[in-house]
């Protein structure tokens, strides 16, 4: 039913051959020529484990249970060679891991062209999950020279996207202007664009996380050293709250002092002014 739905919102009115099916559950040996396809624009479900056994449909390289990984090996597979291309959303998760994301990335880079990953910020996918995302631009027929990277900012005046926010189509227009057209050859270095050769790449152990130099990144520092400075400025204020505590107790007595020497003289200059009026008195008399 959301399958139909979905296809529905996107203009297909009569939606036909859904099935309903794990595709992980066919084992990849089992795809031949004829399953090959040109495109493939696809959201892999991430984040979750396949059920036990689904792993030994994949040559033993590929096998973990992560769906996301599992996903990404079956669509390298299914794209024709030469004219296959293909355009997948994956997690943070899947630029920085190893073990199975390590070999898959270098297959990769060395039979396909990775030329394009445009960094998702976090919110995108909200209230669902808060992880960031990516998409991932690729033909066969790689090998892959360099990678760009472009980072999708936030609209101005955003921090994070929501339900009522959410992010729109409009918003990659930045990306088209960017993209160079068809052979993607008049593409430049900008603040939201930068790009990494694969020998580089290779470098990092293929380590995909790769943040903006363009970007002024705040530096958070390690979390010991930032408690051992935080303790050093409570003690140094302490210390002044005390030495001003003092000064404040000393001036305030100076004060009270000085105040009681001024009521002492008050008094003796009335008892003076008396006595002179007693002698006056006095003497008239």
């Amino acid at each position: 039913m959301l399958a139909t739905t979905n296809m529905m919102l996107h203009g297909i009115d009569v939606p036909a051959r859904i099935r309903h099916d794990n595709t992980l559950s066919r084992p990849l040996k089992d795809y031949g020529p004829r399953d090959r396809v040109d495109l493939i624009i696809t959201n892999p479900p991430f984040g979750g484990m396949e059920e036990d056994g689904i792993e030994n449909n994949f040559p033993r390289k590929y096998q973990t249970r992560e769906t996301a990984d599992l996903f990404m090996a079956l669509i390298m597979h299914l794209l024709k060679k030469d004219t296959g291309k293909a355009a997948v959303v994956l997690p943070d998760g899947f630029l920085f891991g190893e073990g199975v994301k390590t070999t898959l990335k270098r297959e990769l880079m060395e039979g396909f062209d990775l030329h394009t990953i445009v960094r998702l910020p976090k919110g995108v996918f909200s209230p669902y999950t808060s992880i960031a995302t990516n998409i991932l631009f690729f033909e066969k027929g790689g090998p892959t020279r360099n990678v760009w990277f472009f980072e999708h900012p936030y609209p101005k005046g955003y921090k994070s996207y929501s339900r009522s926010k959410p992010l729109t189509i409009a918003e990659f227009d930045l990306e088209k202007k960017w993209w160079g057209g068809p052979g993607r050859k008049e593409r430049k270095t900008t603040d939201h664009a930068w790009k990494i050769s694969v020998k580089e790449l290779a470098a990092r152990n293929y380590n995909l996380d790769c943040k903006n130099p363009y970007k002024v990144e705040v530096n958070h520092r390690d979390p010991e050293e930032l408690m051992a400075e935080y303790q050093q400025i409570v003690q140094q204020l302490e210390a002044a709250q005390q030495a001003l505590k003092f000064e404040l107790m000393a001036c305030l007595g100076g004060k009270a002092c000085l105040k009681k020497s001024q009521s002492r003289q008050q008094k003796y200059r009335l008892t003076n002014k008396w006595d002179t009026m007693l002698r006056q008195e006095s003497s008239h008399e």
